[in-house]
């Protein structure tokens, strides 16, 4: 049986930061990773699907799916919808 390599998330993001192209993209889409991770996250805490969140925000399902896919460039106004829509609070901070 041949050994399985085992290759994380942490270890592959570590190696292609050593390409400047990559580090450069990858700090530029920090901003919407964080938005997306966290926006999942906080989803499936609640036990919400992409589903059932558009349909409290009157929206649809490819919507939210663009968002938490680093594909869209959602409004402040969606944004706090959404934290409304799972009963959470949204921050926005500039530093």
């Amino acid at each position: 049986m041949k050994n399985k390599l085992t290759y994380s998330f942490q270890t592959d993001l570590k190696e292609r930061q050593k390409n400047p192209a990559f580090k450069k993209a990858w700090k530029e889409s920090e901003v919407e990773y964080l938005l997306a991770t966290q926006m999942i996250e906080k989803r499936r805490a609640k036990k919400v699907s992409e589903r059932e969140l558009a349909t409290l925000l009157h929206t649809s399902q490819a919507v939210i799916s663009r968002i938490e896919t680093m594909r869209a460039n959602p409004s402040l106004e969606l944004l706090k919808r959404i934290a409304k829509a799972l009963h959470t609070s949204f921050t926005l901070r500039i530093s």
